[in-house]
């Protein structure tokens, strides 16, 4: 039987592979998941056919009836209708009728709570949102992704910045990809609302010069290869230099080591409370004595030991994005600014 020439079915047929490569989806799922995922990419518009069942034989090799069900639950979902002796054919192109959220950040903190909460706040109860998390290394994330992929409506995802995770994420529609957190680019079509680090760090240091050049020494607690992004180091060196300002990066903090006259900066939060906890325990005022910036912001840190000043994307303007996104799959390229919070620790 030969293949009619009409019709280019390849790009569904490659989807369906690539669907079957993750070995995360039964056979007849990834048919029904191809077809989905080709018409949000404007693969398979409204009226186009798609391959008899016979052919789809010949495409994949999978049983008659593996192909008959899938069939079936296109047309159960809407999408898909059977013409009679003239076969199947696409008469929607609303493929989000059951929402289906994965999220998939770098790990949890009370910041990520925010971005979540609010998400979830501005969505429609039958919308169901699962959340993952990668901690920044690429084996997980793949680990992630091969089960998660083609099980859900839309993806929310805060990205590894690297090559292989531009390729997974780009196996993705765009209209069913949203970036967030970190500004990842991966092309005109994908959207993205996302946080800035580089110059709205170097203005925030900038607008605390005032309180910082009163400290002998300024030290930053900065992790190498991990999700700490490199632009706020290179904010950090570039603001010292300009400014002569003393002061330079440790890999981390370790208890006992905090002296008068310095200020502290870091960005992991664990490390932020065990300085607070040594700073207590030595009766010091901050501010004062010495001083404390923190990344981040978030209810607790407006709070303790009388306020610690913090510098900050709105982790909830992103969550209500998100939403945004979500509900409308309008194409949006977005950065948050970033806004200072000063506070009485520096």
């Amino acid at each position: 039987m030969k293949i009619p020439k009409e019709e280019n079915f390849t790009p569904l047929i490659d989807r369906i592979k690539r669907l079957e490569a993750l070995n995360a989806l039964s056979k007849h799922e990834c048919i029904v998941q191809g077809v989905l995922d080709a018409i949000d990419a404007n693969e398979l518009e409204v009226h186009a056919s798609l391959p008899s069942v016979n052919n789809m034989i010949q495409y994949l090799g999978y049983a008659r009836e593996t192909f008959a069900k899938a069939y079936r639950d296109l047309i159960a979902h809407g999408v898909v209708e059977s013409k009679n002796r003239k076969g199947y054919f696409v008469v929607s192109n609303n493929t989000q009728m059951k929402q289906k959220v994965a999220v998939v950040l770098y790990a949890y903190d009370t910041f990520q709570d925010t971005l979540v909460s609010e998400l979830r706040a501005n969505l429609p109860e039958e919308v169901s949102v699962d959340l993952f998390f990668h901690h920044n290394n690429m084996e997980t994330f793949e680990d992630i992704f091969n089960r998660i992929q083609g099980r859900y409506t839309v993806y929310i995802v805060a990205p590894i910045e690297n090559k292989p995770s531009i390729q997974l994420l780009q196996s993705i529609p765009s209209s069913k990809l949203l970036i967030i957190d970190r500004l990842l680019d991966l092309g005109e079509e994908y959207s993205y609302v996302a946080q800035e680090f580089e110059k709205s760090t170097y203005q925030v240091f900038e607008q605390l010069y005032p309180k910082i050049k009163k400290y002998e020494d300024v030290i930053f607690y900065f992790r190498e290869h991990t999700a700490e992004p490199n632009e706020i180091k290179n904010a950090f060196l570039k603001f010292l230099k300009k400014y002569k300002i003393k002061g330079h990066i440790e890999k981390q903090y370790h208890a006992g080591e905090l002296q008068q006259g310095k200020l502290y900066f870091t960005i992991h939060n664990p490390e932020l409370y065990q300085m607070l906890k040594e700073v207590l325990q030595k009766g010091w005022e901050l501010g004062d004595d010495l001083g404390i910036l923190s990344h981040n912001d978030d209810v607790i840190k407006e709070i303790i030991s009388g306020g610690i000043t913090t510098f900050s994307t709105s982790f909830s303007e992103i969550g209500k994005e998100a939403a945004k996104f979500v509900l409308d799959r309008e194409f949006v390229k977005m950065i948050v600014p970033t806004t200072l919070a000063d506070r009485n620790s520096v």
